[in-house]
């Protein structure tokens, strides 16, 4: 947190010009208020119907935009990518979000299979990969998926400013040209427009390889041997070792979930630890003879770094990472700081299911887009929330960081009360972390930490909890007015 003394909306909110000072100090208070019931649709986020209806006028107004909501936020942010001296983070993916329901809205492009409606919302996450924490949204672009021709040639696809494959570059708008800037991003981002954009930037890149590129071997000499980035990255032996935690194949999580029913006693682990070799080479990557994006026709000179696991468990498919990048590879700490730097592109698919599953921005009812935009800007910033709770409370130091520096201080204390049957003020990130999620239905186990369903239902019955205090701390000042009123009565 930047200062204990400021609530979670004056920090993220507290710069905004929404165009009328009013505006400007009441978002702060609504998004604090939504803090404390952060899930479900708006109405449940905003127990008090004057906060309810006061967030529905402030979207509804001419100047409050997606963007204006999100500059002060993105400001913070932007800053400390600016004027940082180590290495951060921004990890660059997107995620679908559904209104289909929503019949008002009439602007939404198509989603999923073609049946549905929504946004493609591109999210640029900044991470601080020593700190292990995630700093806030970079960018964030709501994308409205075009209708295009079945036979649009390659050509008009190129040309046309509604291509998606043009997101990953939009999603660096405003970023510095900081090499301590290390944009991250999966095989989706896998365009030679995209990666001569980022060699071009300033910044760092780690990229996941999708396309088995034509190269030439070595940084040096005009007639050097031609390959393939793939089949080349593979003859490479390897220079170092490492582990990872991975997710656990599907096939593998229902073969244990159908022997779980049946009664085994295993434990049903999503995740798993990898054994990783590493290796890296310097290569230039050729540019296509069809250009489906707009680039130039000169190599680019990057590093290829090649992660792979030479013994999965039974069952289980090998890990293979083929990641490019530009960060100078001379050594086995290099290869391993590039492996580790690619691990965080994970936390990403966590903020999606905080934004989802946390905070239900799904759920929220607008009559228009022009309503929800600002709306979904509001939202996914207190997603945040969630996530920095999540890793903080996996951090070394979560055992004795205080958790009222991310949480309310009455909701540490109704949940210790709930937890010990006495209150515990000073409680660690740990403490409450591992108290929600008992709240919700945790049985705590080493290999198996809370997952976003546990938490939510944990945070669901805090809410009531919270709410419960609320009304008795207003009937109880009501007896004491009514006993007050008696004694002066009496004399």
């Amino acid at each position: 947190m930047e200062s204990v003394q400021r609530s979670f909306g004056q920090i993220h909110f507290g710069n905004v010009n929404l165009g009328d000072l009013r505006r400007n100090r009441r978002l702060p208070q609504l998004v604090d208020a939504m803090v404390k019931h952060p899930g479900g649709t708006l109405p449940e986020k905003f127990s008090r119907p004057a906060d309810l209806e006061a967030f529905y006028r402030l979207c509804d107004a001419e100047d409050v935009t997606h963007t204006t909501v999100l500059a002060g936020h993105r400001a913070l942010v932007l800053q400390k990518l600016q004027s940082t001296r180590k290495y951060l983070l921004v990890v660059h993916d997107d995620t679908e979000l559904d209104y289909s329901s929503h019949e008002s809205l009439q602007k939404l492009g198509q989603i999923g299979d073609g049946n549905g409606r929504g946004y493609i919302a591109h999210n640029s996450l900044a991470v601080d990969p020593q700190q292990g924490t995630v700093l806030g949204l970079a960018n964030q672009i709501l994308h409205t998926r075009a209708d295009v021709p079945k036979n649009e040639g390659v050509a008009a696809k190129r040309a046309r400013e509604s291509r998606e494959s043009r997101l990953w570059l939009r999603g660096t708008n405003g970023l510095p040209a900081n090499s301590k800037v290390v944009d991250v991003s999966d095989r989706g981002s896998d365009t030679f427009e995209f990666l001569e954009h980022e060699a071009n930037s300033g910044r760092t890149f780690v990229i996941r390889s999708r396309s088995d590129r034509a190269i030439l071997l070595g940084h040096e000499g005009e007639r050097a041997k031609r390959s393939s980035l793939h089949a080349y990255a593979r003859t490479l032996p390897s220079e170092a070792t490492s582990q990872a935690t991975v997710r656990v194949d599907a096939d593998v999580l229902r073969e244990r979930r159908a022997a779980k029913r049946r009664g085994s006693p295993e434990p049903i682990a999503t995740y798993r630890e990898a054994r990783l070799c590493l290796s890296a080479a310097p290569v230039r990557l050729v540019a296509p003879h069809v250009k489906r994006g707009e680039h130039g026709n000169s190599p680019l000179y990057v590093w290829i770094v090649r992660i792979w696991e030479p013994a999965p468990p039974p069952g289980c498919e090998a890990v293979e990472w083929f990641l490019i990048t530009n960060y100078p590879i001379h050594t086995p700490a290099d290869m391993c700081r590039v492996k580790n730097w690619y691990e965080w592109r994970w936390v990403v698919e966590e903020y999606h299911k905080a934004m989802k599953s946390g905070c239900a921005i799904e759920e929220l009812q607008m009559r228009d887009e022009s309503r929800l935009d600002p709306a979904i800007a509001v939202v996914s910033v207190v997603a945040l929330l969630l996530l920095q709770l999540r890793e903080a409370a996996r951090r070394p130091d979560a055992h004795t960081r205080r958790a009222d520096e991310l949480v309310d201080p009455e909701a540490i204390l109704v949940l210790s009360c709930w937890h010990h049957g006495e209150s515990h003020p000073d409680w660690s990130v740990h403490d409450y972390y591992i108290a929600l999620a008992r709240l919700g239905g945790y049985r705590p186990r080493k290999d198996c930490p809370p997952g976003w369903q546990i938490l939510w239902r944990g945070q669901t019955k805090l809410n009531l909890m919270l709410e419960g205090a609320r009304v008795t701390r207003q009937l109880a000042a009501e007896a004491t007015k009514k006993n007050g009123r008696k004694r002066c009565a009496k004399r």
